[in-house]
């Protein structure tokens, strides 16, 4: 223990004239606060802006969003009809999704030929919708309705798994050659 006190004294006698013994200034507080005060307000100024910024974008986003796409008006149809869309709306979407998961440079030749296709069977979609609409609901534009819908996801389905096949013999071909 008495060794461990002569070795403090010895590291304070070591540093003994470099500790910081200037009195502070009376005023040091004040002048402190005054300079915090100071960077609060602008950083508040900043934060304001920052989130004014955001909403301002987050607006324009929407309004752009909601003017390039356009919503199928289904006024015009019974609840089952509505409901049946949006169904089959879902599953196409999320086929869509899937089948844009799988973009690479070897799938993007079949994947932009399936969007080309979809955009057709879209623009029959949109006529068979002008037909009820004009027409009201019968048993034929129904069944051709739900047709198109089910050819649409069978269609993603295919070249899904055509997709899937492909990469599957690029694997066990790759693996052979090793």
């Amino acid at each position: 223990m008495k060794k461990e006190k002569e070795n403090l004294d010895n590291l304070l006698k070591k540093f003994e004239n470099q500790w910081d013994v200037h009195e502070i200034n009376p005023d040091h507080q004040i002048v402190f606060f005054n300079k915090l005060n100071k960077k609060n307000t602008k950083k508040n100024n900043y934060t304001t802006w920052a989130i004014a910024a955001s909403i301002a974008i987050l607006l324009g986003i929407s309004v752009f969003y909601n003017n390039s796409k356009k919503p199928k008006e289904f006024k015009f149809a019974s609840k089952e009809t509505k409901r049946t869309d949006s169904i089959f709306s879902i599953l196409i979407d999320n086929e869509l999704i899937k089948l844009k998961d799988k973009t690479s440079p070897e799938n993007e030749q079949i994947i932009n030929d399936a969007l080309k296709q979809m955009k057709i069977f879209d623009a029959d979609y949109e006529k068979i919708l002008k037909e009820v609409q004009k027409n009201g609901e019968n048993k034929q534009i129904i069944y051709a309705m739900i047709s198109n819908l089910q050819t649409r996801i069978s269609f993603l389905q295919t070249v899904l798994q055509h997709i899937e096949e492909n990469e599957n013999l690029k694997k066990t071909t790759y693996e052979k050659i090793l």
